[in-house]
């Protein structure tokens, strides 16, 4: 029962964290994204957009890993995680995913939410 809650709440936060819940980027994936880049890029602030995009890809494949972690506690109770065969999976859906995003803010398809639109000094 209690493997089965776990699961339940592992596989709700990833699926809020996922490239499924495109819907949710504004409120989860764009803020953590912003946030990797603003640590990560503290001193160097020419990278921040790239340092973005690496921080939305991280947090899209935390996501994935997340749903498939809660997905085998929830519904195989008895089958242990294939841990590299999940991690492949959520490296490539997500590199797809976020590699369809970054094409469509670069060439101006999706527009840049307007507090990411200004990037910090």
């Amino acid at each position: 029962m209690l493997k089965r809650l776990k699961g339940s709440l592992v596989m709700g936060v990833g699926y809020m964290l996922s490239p499924l819940s495109w819907w949710n980027d504004l409120f989860f994936n764009l803020p953590i994204a912003y946030g990797f880049a603003y640590v990560v890029t503290w001193g160097q602030p020419d990278w921040f957009w790239a340092a973005t995009v690496v921080g939305y890809w991280l947090s899209n494949v935390l996501g994935i890993v997340m749903m498939q972690w809660g997905a085998v506690d929830l519904f195989f109770s008895q089958r242990q995680a294939n841990w590299r065969r999940d991690l492949l999976i959520s490296l490539g859906s997500s590199t797809a995913y976020t590699l369809v995003v970054a094409a469509l803010l670069y060439t101006h398809l999706l527009p840049v939410p307007e507090f990411l639109a200004q990037a910090p000094n």
